[in-house]
């Protein structure tokens, strides 16, 4: 199984590739538009979601302009089964939403593999009628003999300005085996984080094309890094108070 499971993360990579090229370009080209414009890219997920906006923030050899919704009650480290309870609620976004400082020269990008749930498709809705460019990141497979809770009953795929499709499993788990009634190996994760890392990269690119400094921090382990990285925590810190020591 081990050897297996490489290989369907191998296969998965190589068709979101093929298949999402052109809208993950969109999307790369929209995040340095924003950057560009002294906007700033948010990020949401529940769940286990919210992994993959944590791993966009103060990171090494990422962009510093990125800003994570951190809600507490809906990551798992304040009770998993109550987070996924209050993932399926219709307008608990509200009790968050506006208080995140997104402004209409910005990006967000919301994470749902399933993309049925309403907390997520919330998040999309109202961060559009803000002004906000909205980019979706689920799998279209759910869309297909699965209801939406969402009081609209639409999907995530369809409220956003761009709906990337990561061709998740229905029940992300992309193993089976004889001995076993469960299938196993969750996907979603390992291929939402190479997409957002390739479309930042591709971001990156595009800025230096542009003859636009990108703001990239350098990792804290090198010499000089402390000193880049101030200058750009100084540049962004009014809007991504996270960044701030105190």
């Amino acid at each position: 199984m081990l050897i297996h499971y490489f290989e369907k993360i191998q296969e998965k990579l190589q068709h979101v590739l093929e298949q999402e090229k052109k809208s993950m370009l969109v999307a790369a080209e929209k995040i340095a538009t924003t950057i560009q414009a002294n906007g700033i890219i948010h990020l949401f997920g529940c769940g286990h979601s919210h992994m993959l906006t944590e791993e966009m923030f103060y990171r090494a050899g990422g962009l510093a302009p990125v800003k994570p919704v951190f809600i507490e009650e809906l990551m798992l480290h304040k009770g998993a089964v109550k987070s996924s309870y209050l993932e399926r609620q219709n307008d608990y976004a509200e009790k968050f939403i506006y208080n995140q400082d997104i402004q209409p020269q910005d990006l967000i990008i919301v994470i749902s593999t399933s993309g049925l749930n309403p907390v997520p498709i919330d998040v999309a809705i109202h961060a559009k009628n803000l002004g906000a460019y909205v980019v979706g990141i689920s799998s279209f497979y759910y869309v297909d003999g699965k209801a939406s809770r969402h009081t609209s009953g639409k999907f995530l795929s369809q409220v956003v300005d761009l709906a990337l499709n990561n061709h998740t499993t229905k029940g992300d788990a992309a193993l089976t085996f004889e001995h076993s009634s469960t299938p196993f190996g969750p996907t979603s994760t390992i291929i939402g984080a190479t997409m957002l890392n390739a479309i930042f990269a591709e971001a990156i690119k595009m800025m230096v094309n542009n003859g636009f400094h990108a703001p990239v921090f350098l990792s804290g382990n090198i010499d000089g890094a402390d000193e880049h990285n101030q200058r750009l925590i100084e540049q962004y810190s009014d809007r991504i108070p996270l960044l701030k020591f105190d």
